[in-house]
This record gives structure tokens, C-alpha cells and sequence, in this order.
């Protein structure tokens, strides 16, 4: 759909992989911590947050109210500023720019959607999305009347363009916020709730115009309460008290809402072992359960006559000790980090799992087809030997 407009590439990348100030990723936040004053005191909201997102990227940020995810995005944006970390977007050094500096590089380089539209109410919605470009100075007079009509057709508006917001429906005016944030040619796109006032069937709407974005090079961070739309996005980042989930956390257990993804975050217990150090032993009972965050683990079965034979080998993102755990018995293998490098694991314990079982089913009905997989898996290997 906006094949036309969008094909500028980011020349700022260096061909040796990195940006300016040594970021390998188009936006990175490094150790950010954000405390605001409050009557009651200091409260941090952002807790040592490491964030990247790479070129091309659709990634949704999702969490509770209060939990820091509006403050996250507000860091790239520059709405917000750090109080101790790095915020770099491309070879730009977003913490370290004035008010004026951070105005010019947000209206060339960002285009941002709000949950309700932020139209100027006076201005009709060509002369909306021409706004930036004046702003920015971007395109000649001329230029700008056309290329904001071609915007307004590309979301199907173009019939409406001199119409007053108040004239058009909310998914209507959230199209013409998106033209909006296109204005510019932005390479990134930043969206606060961009769904959030919309009913359903106009929310999957505007989310497959991301789509088409998405498809097109564009890169775009999407703050949304909505875990449909989430579980749609190229991946998702989860904040809980003002600190991000480890994203294989995430991947692991796909199905979860937000607030079951909230209480598993608040539950976990990290470990970490040496290269080929044993996580589970065969036989052992079953007391918690697993998934690997970061190296790979060899799961290890023991056949009769004393031969270990590796099975499977899992890297980040997928678990493991949910067997012995759903079957209430033993532990069925062994578990042990790769030999060629430590393995870090996030925890659950036995009555942790147990409830996560009992608050979702779609959870424990995919658990529960991987697990007779590998129980059949088993099964076939030992019948083989």
C-alpha cells in the first residue's frame, strides 16, 4: 500500500555493523533508570532498562497500568529524559540533546501516534497531515498539498481531506493521524495506544496498515494494552515495576495475558550454569520448571544398558521440566548446559507452575501436546536402541 512513498534507507548505518557512538541496533536503551519527584518522595519508574530494537521491526510494548511501559516509549522520543543511562536511535545520542535539537530530530526522524489522534480540531485533515512537513520544513509548498493528499488516499481518506476532524469517525481520524506520522518520511514510527479508543474490528484495521508499514522497511514500537494485536507484532516487550522480562520469557509462553505475564515475571528465580554442568537429573523428582534465557541445554536420555543419548537440543526460548511436573512424578531426563558455553535459566517452582497451570488453559493444553510429544518422542528413541 505505501510501496511509493517509503523506500528511503537509513544511510546513518556505518558498513562495519555499528552507528556512531557503537550501537549495532537502530534503537538501543542502556542501563536507563527514570525517577520523577513525586509529593510522597522520589519513585523510580524505569529500573536499569536495557531495550533494543533493530531496523525493520514491529515490537510491542505491553503491560499493566503504572507499570513504566508509557515512560519506556517516552525515552525515545525524547518526551521523557533518562535520568542516568544511554538512549541512542541511529548515530544519534537522544539523552544528550537541547529542547530545540530534540524538536528538530523528532519531526525528521520519528513520526508518533497517539491513542486519541491529537488532530488540531480547526484544521482540516489535509491541512493536518501537511502540518510536519511545515514544521520540518521538509518539500516545497506545493510538494506538501500533494504529497499529503497522496498520504490520505494510501489510509483511504482522501475523500474527507478537507473535512474538520470533528467530522469523521475515531478509526477514521486515527487513519489520518498515521498519514500524519508519514508526513516526513520518518524511518521509525511510535505509537502510544494507537488502537486503545477504537472498537475491534477498526483496531485490526489500522494494526494491518502497520502491517503494510512494517512490510515496506519501516520500524515501529507500539505501546498497547491489547494482547491480540500484541501476539501480531514481530515480538513483544513486557515491563513489570519499571523492569523488562527477559523477551525468551516472552517467547516461551506466548499465551499468557498481561497480567498472568505479570505475575510469572514477579515469580521467576534466574540460575546460571557453567558449560555442560547438570540442570535435572533422570530420576530426580520434579520440583521446578524451566526455560532457557540465554546458551543451550542438551536434554539427555539413559538408556538401560547405560548409554546417555542426547535427544534434543534446546536454545533460547524454549523449556524444559514440564513433564515430570504435569505427570506429578520424576524427572523423564537429564538436562545439562551445552559444552561450549554457561546457560542462564528463568525459574518456576512447582506450586508457581501449578498455578500458572490452573489460570490458563490455552497455556496448559499447549504444554500439554508438547509434552506427550516428547513423551512419544521418547518412547520411539528407547524402542530404536
Amino acid at each position: 500500500m505505501f510501496g511509493r512513498w517509503f523506500k528511503r534507507k537509513d544511510k546513518s548505518h556505518q558498513e562495519n555493523g555499528q552507528y556512531r557512538f557503537g550501537n549495532t541496533h537502530l534503537i538501543e536503551l542502556r542501563q536507563v533508570v527514570k525517577t520523577f519527584e513525586t509529593a510522597a518522595g522520589l519513585f523510580t519508574v524505569l529500573k536499569e532498562i536495557d531495550v533494543s530494537v533493530d531496523q525493520g521491526e514491529f515490537v510491542a510494548v505491553i503491560g499493566k497500568s503504572g507499570s513504566g511501559k508509557s515512560t519506556l516509549v517516552n525515552m525515545i522520543t525524547g518526551i521523557d529524559r533518562p535520568t542516568s543511562g544511554e538512549v541512542l536511535v541511529g548515530d544519534t545520542a537522544i539523552h544528550t540533546l537541547s529542547e530545540s535539537q530534540m524538536a528538530v530530530w523528532r519531526g525528521r526522524n520519528l513520526g508518533i501516534i497517539f491513542q486519541f489522534f491529537q488532530l488540531l480540531p480547526t484544521l482540516s485533515l489535509i491541512e493536518n497531515v501537511m502540518l510536519p512537513m511545515d514544521f520540518c520544513n521538509m518539500y516545497s509548498t506545493g510538494e506538501r498539498r500533494k504529497r499529503a493528499m497522496d498520504l490520505l488516499e494510501q489510509v483511504e481518506m482522501s475523500e474527507h481531506a478537507h473535512k474538520l476532524p470533528s467530522a469523521v469517525s475515531g478509526g477514521q481520524a486515527q487513519r489520518v493521524a498515521i498519514a500524519r506520522s508519514l508526513a516526513n518520511d520518518p524511518p521509525i514510527l511510535i505509537a502510544d495506544e494507537p488502537t486503545g479508543s477504537l472498537d475491534s474490528k477498526t483496531a485490526s484495521a489500522v494494526f494491518a496498515l502497520f502491517e503494510d508499514l512494517i512490510n515496506q522497511g519501516k520500524t515501529i514500537v507500539m505501546v498497547t494494552h491489547d494482547n491480540d494485536l500484541a501476539r501480531r507484532a514481530t515480538r513483544a516487550i513486557i515491563v513489570v515495576d519499571g523492569q523488562v522480562t527477559n523477551q525468551y520469557v516472552t517467547k516461551a509462553l506466548p499465551n499468557l495475558n498481561v497480567d498472568q505475564m505479570t505475575w510469572v515475571a514477579r515469580n521467576l528465580e534466574r540460575f546460571t550454569y557453567e558449560a555442560g554442568a547438570t540442570i535435572v537429573n533422570q530420576g530426580d523428582m520434579a520440583d521446578r520448571f524451566y526455560i532457557v534465557t540465554r546458551g543451550d541445554v542438551e536434554i539427555i536420555l539413559l538408556h538401560p544398558d547405560g548409554q546417555e543419548i542426547v535427544v534434543d537440543r534446546l536454545e533460547k526460548g524454549k523449556y524444559f521440566g514440564e513433564v515430570g511436573l504435569l505427570s506429578g512424578g520424576t524427572r523423564t531426563a537429564t538436562v545439562r548446559a551445552a559444552p561450549e558455553t554457561e546457560v542462564e535459566v528463568a525459574s518456576l517452582s512447582r506450586e508457581a507452575f501449578s498455578q500458572l497451570m490452573q489460570e490458563s488453559d490455552e497455556t496448559r493444553g499447549v504444554m500439554d501436546r508438547i509434552t506427550q510429544e516428547r513423551i512419544e518422542r521418547d518412547k520411539k528413541i528407547g524402542a530404536v536402541q
